[in-house]
Order: structure tokens, then C-alpha cells, then sequence
């Protein structure tokens, strides 16, 4: 008889595709599948998803209910690859049935296609059942011209856009995004790319925080203030802004992505957490699977350059899953979510099957020696979470 856990060890099971690097790269980075247990629940958890959750309600800083959500940018047909509007919606309406209640988007994604597409699913559910965020600093014009073949967006939509972190330009684009979704609010708002790391801005990037510093931030804190929005902050690949933003303005959680995974860790553990935690303020961890590479693409942090040390410390974690019986995808989800920094992790998905096999990651029980082992072998932190 197929019983709830063993539903759920098959779906961790299912299948995991090619990993990094062609048919040799692949052999020696196998990927094992997960036979592991079902997880033992962790706090305050909704029984019928079985996922974990935050507490909420406790007089301290904003926190989206669910600790597992689903990241836009895939839904904006992100690195090139062509999905159809009905190939999101049922990866949607899987993320959504699998319990799944935090939604993290962005108007940079396919230029406004991501945030349509979201709308798809949300402006049919009852607004307080989810939490919702998306960005600001990118304003969108129409434009039938598509972007230079650098960017990651397969078949936009016709715009263009320009940067502005304005005030004018932050309340804009929340009501931008509020029309192309459908829906009356956005409970988290993120000041996008403010960072060196953006390619358009170089050693510019401060004159742009300059202009969020006296634009966006203190428009956000007066939108919260009004009851526009629940909370703010900025989205952002790098730690640069992190603490130039902690000595001008008053966030309540940032969206970092590449920042935190179970191969690259060590400097938010040491440094940036530290600095969040004296402020109550909260971690969303974005592309806990470094860009789709512990989930077997052929790239690494949104790049197709994969550093070889990455290679090296991928198989040597593979192997150890192997030995346990879990897939390196299952560590790496379970890893950037222990944190208590952290309030949530946003694993993005293109397939309603790529989104159950993340759901069935977070359900699997990851035995203690695994992690024991990890740090043994210094290929964890020593002071790494691992919510066992």
C-alpha cells in the first residue's frame, strides 16, 4: 500500500538529470537520489504541507509565514530557455497545492513576464493566504527591440528599462507591479542590484546607492509606515550594500542571493549574519542551489564559467549524501533554510516537477552524521547551522 511517506520518499526520489560539465563531468558528479526518511517536523509547521514555517506575531520585525518559497526568475524565462505561459502556470498551481505560500518576483524577470505570470495563480486566491514580494529600481518602457543577447531573458516582454531608485520611481514601480500581477499589495518590497556585481553599474554602483539612500529607502520606510507594505529591504548578489544600508536606514530583511549555500558560506556565517542578527533583521536566501549548479546544470551563480573548486567540493559532498542515502539537492535545501537568520529560502522551479522535487527535499530527514561528517571533512563551516 502506498502510504504519505512513501509518496513523499518517491517524490524525493524522482529523478535528478545531467550534472555539470558533459557525459565525463556528469559520471564523475553523479548525483545520488534521496531515500532518506521523512523529516521530522521543526517548530511551527502546517501539518498538511508539512513545511516548516516562521513564528509570526511576536512584536519583532516582518517574516513571511512560510520558510519555503518559490523564486521568480525562471518564470521570466530566465537563462534563455522558453517556457510557455501554461508550462508556469502548472508549475505554479504544483508550488501552490504542495503548500507552498511565499512568492518572490521581480520586474526584471522576463521584463514584466514573471510578475504576469505570477499573477496567473495569485490574483485568483484570497490575498491573505500568501506573501508576496517583488522589486524596485528597474522602471519598464515599451520597446519592440529586444535586449542585448547578454541578458538572460528568452523572449521578454516588449519593453525596455531604466534604472531609477527615486522616490517617484519606488512608488511607481510598486503600483507597475501591483496592475501587471492583478493583486491590491505587495507585503515585502526589495531595492534591486544595488550592488558592484550588477554589470551595468560597475564602479558607478554608488552613485545609484547614493540615489536609493535618498530616494528608495526612506520611500519604502514612509510605505511601511502608512501600512502600504509589511516590510523592505534590498535584493542583492553581493554583501557590498549590507552594511552601508545597516549605517543610513532602517530595512527589515534582506533577499541574498548567491550569498549563502551549502558550498559558499563562510563570509555570511562570519560577517554578514552577525551584523542582521544585532537588528532582528532576516535573511530570504536566494539561489540556495548556486544558480541551478547543485541541481545538475551546466552553470554556476547565473554564469556558465563553473570555478573547478566548486567541482571538487560538489563530488566530495555527493559523495558523502551517497554514503546516507540523500541527494546533494536535499543537503543544499535543508542547508541554506537552518539558519535562525534566515526567515525563508526561494529555490526557483520552471517544471511543476522541478517544484515537487524541491517540496519532497525539504521532507526528507537528513541524518546528524551526515552533517558530522561534512564538518569533519571541512567541507561545511564549523559553525554552520544544520537544523539537526
Amino acid at each position: 500500500m502506498m502510504t504519505r511517506r512513501n509518496l513523499l520518499q518517491a517524490g524525493a526520489a524522482l529523478g535528478m538529470g545531467a550534472v555539470v560539465g558533459g557525459a565525463a563531468s556528469a559520471q564523475a558528479l553523479k548525483v545520488q537520489n534521496s531515500t532518506g526518511e521523512f523529516m521530522k517536523t521543526k517548530g511551527n509547521i502546517d501539518r498538511d504541507a508539512a513545511l516548516p514555517m516562521n513564528e509570526t506575531g511576536n512584536g519583532k520585525r516582518y517574516r513571511p509565514s512560510s520558510r519555503m518559497g518559490l523564486g521568480g526568475l525562471a518564470a521570466g524565462n530566465g537563462f534563455n530557455t522558453i517556457s510557455s505561459d501554461e508550462e508556469i502556470l502548472q508549475m505554479l498551481n504544483a508550488a501552490w497545492d504542495s503548500g507552498v505560500r511565499y512568492f518572490d518576483t521581480a520586474p526584471f524577470y522576463g521584463l514584466s513576464l514573471s510578475e504576469r505570470r505570477f499573477g496567473d495563480l495569485l490574483r485568483n486566491k484570497n490575498r491573505d493566504d500568501y506573501v508576496l514580494s517583488s522589486k524596485v529600481g528597474r522602471l519598464l518602457t515599451p520597446s519592440a527591440e529586444p535586449l542585448p543577447k547578454r541578458w538572460h531573458w528568452a523572449n521578454h516582454s516588449p519593453f525596455h528599462y531604466r534604472y531609477d531608485y527615486s522616490a517617484a520611481g519606488t512608488r511607481r514601480s510598486v503600483e507597475d507591479t501591483l496592475h501587471r500581477i492583478g493583486v491590491s499589495s505587495l507585503d515585502i518590497v526589495f531595492i534591486h542590484d544595488l550592488s558592484p556585481q550588477n554589470s551595468d553599474f560597475g564602479d558607478d554602483w554608488l552613485k545609484y546607492f547614493d540615489e536609493a539612500v535618498n530616494g528608495a529607502m526612506p520611500e519604502l520606510t514612509k510605505m511601511r509606515e502608512e501600512g502600504m507594505i509589511k516590510a523592505w529591504g534590498l535584493g542583492i548578489n553581493t554583501s557590498h550594500a549590507v552594511s552601508k544600508t545597516l549605517d543610513v536606514a532602517d530595512p527589515d530583511i534582506f533577499l541574498l542571493a548567491l550569498q549563502y549555500s551549502i558550498l559558499d558560506h563562510q563570509e555570511a556565517l562570519d560577517k554578514t549574519f552577525p551584523l542582521l542578527d544585532e537588528r532582528d533583521i532576516s535573511v530570504v536566501v536566494g539561489a540556495p542551489l548556486n544558480g541551478g549548479f547543485l541541481a545538475g546544470r551546466d552553470r554556476f551563480n547565473y554564469s556558465s564559467f563553473i570555478p573547478e573548486e566548486m567541482k571538487t567540493k560538489f563530488a566530495a559532498i555527493n559523495d558523502v549524501a551517497g554514503k546516507y542515502g540523500i541527494d546533494i539537492k536535499t543537503a543544499a535545501l535543508q542547508f541554506a533554510e537552518a539558519p535562525s537568520t534566515v526567515s525563508a529560502i526561494i529555490p526557483g522551479a520552471r517544471t511543476a516537477q522541478q517544484v515537487n522535487e524541491n517540496i519532497a527535499s525539504m521532507k526528507v530527514e537528513i541524518p546528524e552524521a551526515f552533517w558530522s561528517e561534512l564538518k569533519t571533512k571541512n567541507l561545511i563551516a564549523q559553525n554552520a547551522p544544520t537544523g539537526s
